[in-house]
């Protein structure tokens, strides 16, 4: 886009202009002190920077990560562990098999 600029007494001034725009999300971020009794359907917890001079102790990290339903995605996560362990147990059956018959026809 081109725009030009007019000053009294002086030259007018021509200019392009880009305009760029960015996508943004709405967030609402607030310390673990004040999410206390609160439940959120979905939380981010940055542990890797912490804000304020002192670093971040397990009892802030409980904090904030209990607030969110994650008890519900542990349990999902228990029963993809006990899932995934007998789908290997399974595999680890099947080649010790594969591998008796194999040797009873050598």
């Amino acid at each position: 886009m081109r725009i030009e600029l007019t000053f009294p007494g002086k030259l007018p001034l021509k200019r392009s202009v880009v305009r760029r725009q960015f996508p943004i999300t709405a967030a609402y971020a607030f310390t673990d002190y004040r999410s206390q009794g609160q439940t959120i359907p979905a939380v981010i917890v940055d542990i890797m920077s912490p804000p304020g001079p002192q670093k971040l102790s397990l009892f802030n990290l409980y904090v904030a990560l209990s607030r969110s339903n994650l008890l519900d995605e542990d349990d999902r996560l228990d029963e993809l562990d006990r899932r995934t362990k007998g789908w290997w147990e399974q595999m680890r059956l099947a080649a010790s098999n594969s591998a008796l018959q194999n040797a009873r026809y050598v």
